[in-house]
Parts: C-alpha cells; structure tokens; sequence
C-alpha cells in the first residue's frame, strides 16, 4: 500500500492504526511511504498498488487534490482512501473522487475498517 503525508507521525498513526495484517492469516501489509506530492504521481504510476492513503491536510499539496489527479490520470487507478481534517469535509472527498475518506482524530478502529473495506 502507498501510504502519503509530509508528516511522519500521519503516516505511523495509519500504519499503528491499521496494524501489520488486516485480518487473521491474511498476508503481511507492505507500506511504501512517501512525503511528498512527485513520488505521489511517480509511485502511482509506476505500481502496482492494492491501495493508495493519501494525507487530505499534507502541505503543499493535500491528499485531495492528489487523488482527483490520479483518478483521472492513471490506468486503472487503485482505491483511494484519504484522510480529512474533519467530517465535515466529507464533501471535498467525494469531490476528489476518492474511494473511502476517514477523519481526524484517526480512530485505529475506523481506519482499519475502511481500509479492509476498501481491499
């Protein structure tokens, strides 16, 4: 999974949320982390990816804007989960054409169901 914030501990909160397996004798998650919008557009290009998470509230460019243009440029895009500020950017999320989006506070629980429910 590609996994974007310019923000470390962003990404250690999904990843600590989500844990090593979304389920029980189902295989090993592989994080590629990225912090920044290029290897954004490089990774989704170039790989073969069973989920893209993308940090809504990253500066320079958030995660929203990121997956409106890899869902628009990329041959078969993976899903999208992006992370919002809050629930009321809900809107934004749809508007990007994301596949899921979860708020902060990132709960563990609702981070892994949206994940699995998007894999």
């Amino acid at each position: 999974m590609l996994l974007y914030s310019d923000d470390h501990t962003v990404r250690e909160q999904v990843r600590l949320a989500v844990g090593p397996r979304i389920s029980a004798g189902a295989p090993q998650i592989v994080w590629q982390e990225v912090a920044t919008p290029g290897a954004v557009v490089d990774a989704a290009d170039s790989g073969n990816w069973d989920l893209l998470v993308l940090d809504g509230e990253a500066d320079k460019a958030g995660g929203m804007g990121l997956c409106r243009q890899v869902k628009n440029e990329c041959y078969e895009c993976p899903p999208v989960l992006v992370l919002t500020g809050r629930p009321q950017d809900s809107w934004l999320a749809s508007w990007s054409q994301a596949d899921g989006a979860v708020a902060r506070p990132l709960d563990p629980i609702t981070v892994q169901a949206a994940v699995a429910n998007l894999l």
